[in-house]
Parts: structure tokens; C-alpha cells; sequence
């Protein structure tokens, strides 16, 4: 099954959104795009390793598509603010997918362009688009922590 891999602010909110997501198999919170071996949360949140809060979500693509993933991706969040997303700030929490083929690559470009010269937002689409590398799943406890504490939402 493909996977598909998103940031797009405190991994929390994003994971429970795309849980809902019929096609979707699994989803994990972690952390990439950083040059730090296995971080911690702690780590991360330094914001010295380089690496994104961010999903790697596996998935039915008989049932949904790539395309229909970044569509969900680009409403969840903000693009055009680099490096914050809603009160959390710092390069963890930028906006990126991190595509795992050539396929992907190219989705993600287009559908960012499209965005971009959409006119929905006054400001220019920040969001990079980088190949994946190593993802490290985060502490259990960060995994679906939203569904094990009785909410959707991070609530801001």
C-alpha cells in the first residue's frame, strides 16, 4: 500500500483528520526532514534537528487518491505562514509534504501552483515539497493521542 507523508503543524490535529478519511489504513505521528538520528519529541521541539511534526499515512488508493490527500492536506492548515501554524511557531511545525515518487513529486507541485494562482489566499504558498527520507514514529503517547483523550481537535 502506498503511503503518503504530510506536515502541516502539530501532528495531533492532522492525524485526527485523516483518520476520518475513508482509504485511509494507518496513520503515525513522528518526526522528518531533519538531520538528527531518532529524535525525541524533546528534540524536536528544540528546533535544532531540522525535522517537521508530521504524518505518514497508508492508504487505499483504490478507495481515495494522492490527489484527494494533499486536497484534504492544502484545507487543514495555513499554507502561506512559514514555520507556525496557528499559536505553535517554529520551524517543526512548517508546512511540507514529503512526497515518496517521482509520481507524488509531481502531484505535489501542481496541486501547490494550482493552489498558489487560486487567488485563495492574499499571501504566496509557502509549503515545500521535499523527498521523504527517515521518519522516526513519535512516543506512543503522541499516537492518536486526540482519539485517546475523547476529542477531534486540538481545539485552537
Amino acid at each position: 500500500m502506498p503511503k503518503a507523508t504530510f506536515a502541516a503543524g502539530c501532528f495531533w490535529g492532522v492525524e485526527a483528520t485523516f483518520q476520518k478519511v475513508e482509504g485511509v489504513l494507518s496513520t503515525r505521528v513522528g518526526y522528518t526532514g531533519g538531520t538528527l538520528a531518532v529524535p525525541t519529541y524533546e528534540d524536536v521541539c528544540s528546533g535544532r534537528t531540522g525535522h517537521a511534526e508530521a504524518i505518514e499515512i497508508t492508504y487505499d488508493s483504490s478507495m481515495v487518491s494522492y490527489e484527494e490527500l494533499l486536497d484534504i492536506f492544502w484545507k487543514m492548515h495555513d499554507p502561506t505562514t512559514p514555520n507556525r501554524q496557528g499559536p505553535d511557531i517554529g520551524s517543526q511545525y512548517r508546512s511540507a509534504v514529503f512526497y515518496h515518487d517521482e509520481q507524488q513529486k509531481l502531484a505535489a507541485e501542481q496541486s501547490k501552483e494550482k493552489l498558489d494562482k487560486s487567488g485563495e489566499y492574499k499571501r504566496p504558498v509557502v509549503t515545500e515539497i521535499t523527498e521523504a527520507g527517515p521518519f522516526y514514529p513519535a512516543e506512543d503517547y503522541h499516537q492518536k493521542y486526540l482519539e485517546k483523550r475523547g476529542r477531534s481537535s486540538c481545539g485552537f
